[in-house]
């Protein structure tokens, strides 16, 4: 069992409304069980919503209550990303899911780089709230942008 961003398999669950459809990602279904998940929605949040970015160091941070995340509009949206994280992790464990693969760059499901928490498109490195959770519970996250024809069959080969 996979955890997958659900907006990587087409679902219209993107702060915009849209999706991020990758069909590399979609090509895996044909071999594996995905599980779609999507950490925003989980946390109660609507789609579409306001964008949000990490105003903290990193995720962990945020997980340790020593920072926030807030959407364009200042609101306080924290809460709702710890909850998506712990329902998207309660879902992994369900499932003994061991691999992830979410969306990049989000405040939510990035891993190895995010937005700076400017709003002006700026990356830093780090990671999402709910991929630094499931990496501190021992789940390998990848995101979209690390995979290729290579990688997807070692990933499964290695990790599964």
């Amino acid at each position: 069992m996979i955890l997958v961003s659900a907006c990587l398999l087409g679902v219209c669950c993107k702060y915009s409304g849209g999706d991020n459809k990758n069909n590399r990602v979609i090509e895996l279904m044909k071999k594996h069980s995905l599980i779609p998940i999507c950490p925003e929605q989980l946390g109660g949040l609507s789609t579409p919503r306001k964008p949000a970015e990490i105003q903290a160091e990193d995720a962990k941070e945020v997980l340790e209550g020593k920072g926030k995340v807030l959407n364009t509009c200042g609101e306080d949206v924290t809460q709702n990303f710890i909850k998506g994280a712990y329902e998207a992790l309660k879902i992994a464990e369900l499932y003994n899911a061991k691999i992830a693969i979410l969306k990049s760059k989000s405040p939510s499901c990035g891993c190895g780089l995010i937005y700076d928490g400017s709003f002006s498109g700026k990356l830093k490195k780090g990671n999402g709230v709910t991929a630094e959770l499931l990496i501190q519970n021992g789940i390998k996250v990848y995101t979209e942008e690390d995979i290729d024809d290579t990688i997807l069959e070692n990933i499964v080969k290695i990790d599964y």
